[in-house]
Order: structure tokens, then sequence, then C-alpha cells
């Protein structure tokens, strides 16, 4: 597995993209990546696909009802604004697969946090709890220097499913929290498709209040079990380690798409010839 993970970074190019924040523009990208990407128009058309993607996915899974998506079938979240997007493209130039990384900087309140919505924060046996949990870990990033994160929207397309695409996003997310400086991030992970064992398996683990684990809880608005976890971006799993520096390497050099006020024509050549011919067609991009 090791080896495949390894064989595959090597293969990047070409495939892996990032999506800045919509408030972090070419010159603010906070992060040492040499190929950033001006182009709001791009990026915005990407993230509506990103969107799209999830949306399907979740329908079909049953974790969403049709009303929850935009009249175009997107699923859209307060978070996709404010966040990174890790996101895979297959040889049609098409997003097969996706993760979202928001950073919170030194400084959050937990209302901001995405926990704070949870049904564990509605409970009264849990509430004091969730919250003496995430200021455990607020005065402990504090205290390292490091900021706190989020990070969520893991998606793949059944086509992709039998690939080693959502793994390497899954370790992506420490990678690109150790490119921007390192950070503790949480994490609500659905148990559906054994995605909160595959994030322990990277490193994540439940967050706790007063030495005991939070407990997996019922979400309605998603129809499923989830749990709480958290992970050092700076210690994955040893056996993942290699892996993840590996892949801040490769992130040096993927494209990063960033916002600005005014609008550019991505450079072909970092644009896959599919998804170039939809943009023109539609009349979103100059074919200049």
């Amino acid at each position: 597995m090791l080896k495949l993970l390894e064989r595959s970074i090597a293969t990047l190019h070409g495939r892996l993209l990032v999506l800045a924040p919509a408030h972090v523009h070419h010159a603010e990208t906070g992060a040492p990546f040499r190929n950033v990407v001006p182009d709001s128009g791009s990026r915005d058309q990407l993230l509506r696909e990103v969107q799209r993607l999830r949306g399907a996915i979740y329908l079909q899974d049953g974790a969403i009802q049709t009303h929850q998506l935009t009249p175009d079938g997107r699923h859209h979240t307060e978070e996709d604004e404010q966040s990174w997007h890790l996101l895979f493209l297959n040889s049609a130039g098409r997003v097969s697969a996706c993760m979202w990384y928001r950073d919170l900087g030194l400084t959050p309140s937990i209302d901001e946090m995405r926990v704070s919505s949870t049904p564990l924060a509605g409970a009264d046996d849990w509430r004091g709890k969730l919250t003496r949990a995430v200021e455990h870990e607020l005065a402990r990033a504090r205290r390292l220097g490091l900021a706190l994160s989020e990070a969520g929207g893991w998606a793949v397309a059944a086509e992709s499913r039998c690939t080693n695409e959502g793994l390497l996003l899954a370790l992506g997310t420490f990678s690109l929290a150790q490119l921007l400086g390192g950070a503790l991030c949480m994490t609500t992970a659905t148990v559906r498709h054994a995605s909160s064992s595959i994030l322990r398996r990277l490193g994540g683990s439940s967050l706790e209040a007063d030495g005991e684990p939070l407990p997996s809880y019922y979400d309605p608005k998603y129809r499923c079990v989830m749990e709480l976890l958290r992970f050092d971006s700076r210690q994955p799993n040893t056996r993942y380690a290699r892996i993840v520096e590996h892949l801040c390497e490769s992130m040096l050099e993927v494209p990063v798409l960033a916002a600005r006020s005014c609008h550019a024509l991505m450079p072909e050549s970092l644009m896959p010839e599919s998804l170039m011919s939809e943009a023109v067609a539609a009349g979103g991009l100059s074919a200049a």
C-alpha cells in the first residue's frame, strides 16, 4: 500500500489541484506554493463542480435530501468560501474527489466552529463536555503556537473509490496544514464507508473532555452516525509520515487557484482540455 501511494504521488501532475479560500488572493496564500494562479473565474467554476460532486454522492448515500441542494444540484456550505479545497481531476478533467480544510487561525471562538452546531452541542448531558474539549484544544494550540483548523467535505466519486485518491486527499490535509504553518485540526467524520476509521488509522483520535472520549452521535441533518475526531498536522501516524512529507514536496508545485478582483484566464497548460472547452462553451472564459 505505501509503495503504491508513493508511486501515485509521483503522478500527481495534472490531477491534483488546490483552491484557495475566497479571501486569500494571489500574493497572500501564506504558504510557499510555487504555482499560484490568480483566476477567480476558474476557481469558482471548480468549486461549483466540487459542490455538485458532493451533492450527487451525499444524495445517493441518503445523507441529504433534494431540498438540501441548490436548484442545480450543488451541496453548498458556509465553509466552502472560507476553506482550502483539495481536489482530484479524472482523465476527462472532471472533479473525482474532494476535501476542504478551513484554517481558523490562532484565536477562533467556539461559536464559529462547526462543532458548535453538532447535536452534542444541543444535548444537556454533553454540551458542557464538548465546550471543555474544544477549549482544551484551543489552549493547546495557543501554547504550541499553532492554528486551529477544521476539515470536512470528503467525497469520492464511485469510479474512483477503488483508487487511492480519497486516502491521498486525507493525507494531503496533513501536508497542507504543515505548509500553512501547522495546526491542530478537528473534524466531524461519518462512520459510513468507514470514513472515521480510516481517519483514525491516519493519525486521528477522539476529541476528549476530562480524559473521556466524546461519544459518537446521530446527526439528523446528514442522517448518519458521526464521530468528533482531532489530529495534529505535525504527527500523522508514523506509518504514513513519509507519504505526508512527499505530499508536502509535491504540493509546492501543484496549481493553486486563488481569487483576485479582476478576471484572468487560467493558463491553458494548467487547465484540463475538457474543462477549458466546457468553460469556453459556457461563455465563462475567453478562448483568446
